[in-house]
């Protein structure tokens, strides 16, 4: 090691400066991660079906396995038949109407499209939202909701099928899907008919199928909500899909460290090795 120092003449500032360029990565490492954890609150899930426990490096680890909506087969307006296949990788907004609903139907509607219009004619720099979300509004009448009767809803709030489907099917099937697997709490028809249920919740639906919330149709501020935690899902990262860096900035991070230790001791030695010749 004396041969070395004595072979090489080590700048200290040079070291120093090297010093402070290994920290301040570091440092930034572990200012984001606490921030990320601290401040960014993804909207929560909904409907667990089971948790899963199991031991991780010596840790009780416990780890909730939520419910997946199934796939359901219905027409849309234009006649199509749509799955939920057709919307794989798609974030979704569901609601529950009939084109024949005196009441909260149509004030559902404007506030759906409102919602799409402000999503799907957005222009900020980076925003993929409109990319990712698709709308759904399925009827709990389908015997009388015919295509026909769904493409007159379409064109009475000028609906563009691409982005917004309006379907109808089995009725059996479509009230499996919303008391079962989306839960709704639904309500009577008011006074349409004495077995008819309606709902006037928003059902957020992420790309997963899982529930990630529930949000008042007609209640400007719970709408709000919804925009919001509907950015923070084109966000999200998704559990299926490992990052490039899953795992690696840990190991850099620790790298970073050894290296500022060894940045440490070079300088330890060098100072006794000065005050040694002194």
């Amino acid at each position: 090691m004396v041969l070395l120092f004595n072979t090489i003449h080590v700048n200290k500032k040079a070291l120093i400066a090297v010093l402070i360029a290994l920290m301040i990565p570091l440092v930034s490492y572990f200012i984001v991660k606490t921030k990320s954890e601290n401040n960014i609150h993804m909207p929560r899930h909904y409907l667990p079906d089971s948790i899963i426990s199991n031991t991780e490096r010596g840790k009780r680890v416990s780890d909730t396995i939520w419910h997946t909506v199934s796939n359901i087969s219905l027409t849309n307006q234009d006649g199509m038949k749509v799955t939920w296949d057709n919307l794989r990788g798609k974030i979704v907004i569901a609601d529950f109407f009939f084109t024949r609903c005196p009441t909260i139907c149509p004030g559902m509607t404007e506030n759906m499209k409102r919602l799409a219009s402000s999503i799907h004619n957005g222009k900020r720099v980076g925003d993929k939202t409109n990319k990712l979300v698709h709308f759904l509004s399925i009827s709990i009448d389908p015997e009388r909701d015919s295509v026909e009767r769904l493409k007159y809803w379409a064109n009475r709030f000028q609906i563009n099928p691409e982005t917004w489907w309006l379907l109808t099917g089995d009725r059996k099937q479509i009230y499996d899907f919303a008391l079962n697997e989306v839960k709704l709490q639904m309500i009577d028809g008011e006074g349409v008919d004495t077995n008819f249920v309606h709902s006037d919740k928003f059902v957020l639906i992420d790309s997963n199928r899982h529930v990630r919330g529930y949000y008042d149709g007609l209640d400007t501020a719970d709408l709000a909500n919804l925009s919001k935690d509907l950015v923070m899902l084109t966000m999200e990262k998704d559990p299926k899909k490992k990052s490039f860096f899953a795992g690696k900035l840990e190991i850099m991070a620790v790298s970073f460290l050894l290296a500022i230790v060894g940045v440490f001791l070079l300088l330890y030695f060098l100072n006794k090795k000065n005050k040694t010749n002194a």
